[in-house]
């Protein structure tokens, strides 16, 4: 079955682009790349055992009201990887081909991605099935409400924190918020992240995993010895996280020239004007990048995009984008993950055969849960930082957590995938065996 891929833009309005068939089940893919790590790093079985186990899976019924009074029942869910170092952390996405094995493999992936950025966290992941798209916000807001009441025995600031993700936005984190507060009769803002400022959000945790991606790029260019200045980069999906790695890559110096989303892609060798690129988003009625005309832009598809001649391509939608099918076309020498697995395990062991540096989705998207990490460390002492503070201390968790890992891949000779899931493996493993086994 075909799948969308949505990338959520800077006005929070979801961005659609229709991707071929998933090369397999991620959950499947999440516990292959586990089970390597294992014998990599001779992990104890018990310990493994327990890693390819979530913790705790709720599925819930969402009944929901529509605007012309019939009733639409929804399936929602909410999984729980592992709480070995700390409450679990992770998004909330809607989208109409979500399933459960597709949010167990992103809540294990949130396990991992908490550990390498070495935060105290745990991993989860939530969803609901259905289409955003066509629906109104009063039936946004009714169904968001219904799901929170649903999930809420196993939320809570100590135990789960959710956030926004794939067409989830700060409005809906805002109602998951007030639904909480209204239900336990106090106020219970901490318990989600990436909420509007005024309800105590962090500032800058919007942008937060487009400037993560965009620092961890100039920093894997800077150990190769090499210059934004002289670098091409495409990106592909132009929501939120996408339009703010272009527009920051951009004002580094880097020449980007190709973007994409639902409306099709496009293409300037000599260099696109993000700036522009970036109001005409702002004015189009879908905030889409559909009808973008200026002298030498050509345009393209997403898939061609995927392959376009340049040094850096950052697939920043959903996952396994790059499969067995394309990855042999795919020209850019530094692939940054700014989506969850947007390269299938097929295609990365052929680019790793080619050679091309894939800086994995744990390391290079993390900015977002830094920033909530940030964004819940405020809530609970209620004292904020300015933005200044929030994105140095945004740098320096993200430029440590990759020297970590290249000091890994370069010491044990293996890729940066498998040296950021060995770091991560073995932080998470320390913790079970330093904390034992209840009871």
């Amino acid at each position: 079955m075909a799948k969308q891929i949505v990338d959520v833009n800077v006005t929070g309005i979801p961005s659609v682009i229709t991707a071929g068939a998933l090369d397999e089940d991620l959950w499947s893919a999440v516990l292959a790349q586990l089970d390597e790590v294992a014998r990599h790093i001779d992990l104890d079985p018990g310990i493994h055992a327990i890693l390819r186990h979530p913790e705790r899976e709720l599925t819930v019924a969402v009944p929901v009201e529509m605007d012309d009074g019939h009733i639409e029942v929804f399936t929602g869910y909410r999984v729980q990887h592992s709480s070995a170092r700390g409450p679990c952390k992770g998004g909330i996405r809607y989208h109409p081909d979500v399933s459960l094995n597709e949010v167990r493999g992103l809540a294990a992936l949130m396990t991992w991605k908490c550990a390498l950025v070495d935060i105290p966290y745990g991993g989860a992941k939530g969803a609901v099935r259905c289409d955003p798209a066509h629906m109104s916000e009063r039936e946004l807001n009714r169904l968001t409400r219904r799901y929170t009441t649903g999930i809420l025995p196993i939320l809570g600031p100590k135990r789960d924190i959710p956030a926004p993700d794939v067409n989830t936005n700060a409005q809906i984190m805002a109602w998951m918020a007030d639904t909480a507060s209204m239900l336990e009769g106090q106020a219970m803002l901490e318990i989600v992240t990436g909420k509007p400022p005024s309800l105590g959000g962090s500032l800058g945790r919007r942008q937060a995993t487009g400037r993560g991606l965009a620092i961890v790029t100039r920093e894997v260019l800077k150990r190769q010895g090499r210059s934004l200045e002289d670098t091409t980069v495409a990106v592909q999906g132009y929501g939120n996280v996408g339009a703010t790695v272009a527009a920051l890559l951009h004002a580094m110096g880097a020449r980007v020239v190709a973007v994409s989303d639902v409306s099709g892609g496009l293409y300037a060798p000599q260099g696109l004007d993000v700036p522009a690129i970036d109001e005409h988003v702002a004015r189009h009625p879908r905030h889409l990048l559909e009808g973008y005309r200026a002298p030498g832009v050509e345009t393209l598809t997403n898939e061609e995009l995927l392959t376009a001649p340049v040094a850096v391509l950052i697939p920043a939608a959903l996952e396994q984008q790059v499969h067995a099918g394309n990855a042999a076309d795919v020209q850019a020498g530094i692939i940054v993950e700014g989506a969850n697995s947007p390269v299938t395990p097929e295609a990365d062991r052929l680019l790793a055969e080619r050679g091309p540096v894939v800086v994995p989705d744990i390391l290079a998207n993390a900015g977002g849960v830094v920033v909530s990490y940030l964004e819940w460390v405020q809530d609970l002492q209620s004292f904020y930082w300015d933005e200044e503070e929030i994105n140095a201390k945004l740098e320096t968790l993200l430029v440590r957590a990759l020297n970590d890992v290249w000091t890994v891949s370069q010491g044990e000779g293996v890729p940066l995938r498998l040296a950021a899931y060995m770091l991560a493996v073995r932080r998470v493993a320390d913790a079970i065996r330093t904390r034992g086994i209840f009871p």
